[in-house]
């Protein structure tokens, strides 16, 4: 260490906000590893933003993340914040960082996180650095975020047990899986498992009608079960209301199954550990840079920076697999 550094070692907090996701594990281990490598003491802020107002802070050592790659969800927990949503919890947020003497954060968390992290910067000088950990992948600048892949093979693997009950009932299921605002999980689950019919938030309005047509007409094809994959609350409906209104046009029973929060848990798959451990390490990489108010993503398996307002961007769905849906289901 230098005269220079030893004047002054940058305090470096992290944390995970709102929903948990496999991997972010893995980015925790490499910011507090290549954190510590390049000089930085690094805290952990237990329990997202609720953390920073709770002041509940925990300097980490490499020790501290041993042992951590392989497991589901984060050791230093997750939340969501309803102060932080206010103005005045954004500026007592800003002083409490003061107080503790934070030179910067890396925040691990999908779009609501980066929301936050942008109210910040008006009122903090400290750097900000944004790490996409989110199953839902609808974070705009980066082709994928943590816990996205790990997520679809969850769902998958379960769409595929239930396919075998669908065969042996020759019965059809609507079957939810997460994505409230996004149809990427969907999309690429349904494709996946071969499902007749996928009902996303980016194909609205939803006619049901048509479904109910297309369910017939594969009945008619020979047939005997079949799989609907409806993201969660599109159209602002839930499956049970889908259901329902289905089973007018249907002269059969259909059956539902909802995956739920089964997608989040697990043990990370090896790609959700190595983008974890890749934008975890550049995220201090970008620190000892000085930048800040950025994200950090991967696009064409390429490092990239963000600025945190793109990121709100709504990404687009892979208009050519939906595309393909009618065609394979024949």
């Amino acid at each position: 260490m230098n005269i220079k550094e030893m004047k002054h070692m940058k305090k470096i907090g992290v944390f995970c906000s709102g929903g948990d996701a496999p991997g972010m594990n893995a980015a925790v281990r490499a910011v507090v590893r290549r954190g510590i490598a390049r000089g930085l003491k690094i805290v952990a802020i237990y329990r997202g933003y609720n953390g920073i107002f709770n002041e509940d802070f925990k300097e980490l050592t490499p020790r501290s993340v041993g042992n951590i790659i392989q497991e589901g969800g984060t050791i230093i927990k997750t939340a969501r914040s309803k102060e932080f949503y206010t103005d005045d919890g954004v500026i007592k947020a800003a002083q409490i960082l003061e107080k503790h003497c934070f030179d910067g954060l890396c925040a691990i968390g999908g779009d609501g996180t980066f929301r936050g992290l942008m109210k910040l910067q008006k009122h903090w000088k400290g750097q900000l650095i944004g790490i996409p950990g989110t199953i839902d992948n609808d974070i705009g600048g980066t082709d994928f975020t943590i816990g996205y892949d790990t997520a679809i093979d969850t769902a998958i693997s379960a769409l595929d047990r239930i396919r075998d009950t669908a065969d042996s009932h020759e019965r059809v299921f609507l079957v939810e899986v997460m994505g409230r605002k996004a149809g990427f999980i969907a999309l690429e689950v349904g494709i996946g498992v071969g499902a007749e019919e996928i009902l996303i938030p980016e194909n609205l309005p939803i006619n049901l009608k048509t479904v109910a047509a297309s369910i017939h007409k594969a009945k008619q094809s020979g047939k005997k079960a079949l799989i609907i994959i409806v993201a969660e609350g599109v159209d602002n409906r839930d499956i049970f209301s889908f259901a329902k209104e289905l089973s007018k046009y249907l002269d059969f029973k259909t059956y539902i199954s909802i995956l739920g929060h089964v997608q989040r848990g697990g043990a990370p798959s090896a790609r959700d550990r190595w983008l974890g451990t890749r934008l975890g390490a550049f995220a201090i990489d970008c620190i000892l840079n000085d930048e800040s108010g950025i994200m950090v993503g991967e696009k064409c398996n390429k490092l990239v920076k963000v600025p945190l307002e793109e990121t709100q961007n709504k990404k687009s769905i892979d208009k050519y697999a939906y595309s393909l849906i009618r065609d394979l289901s024949i």
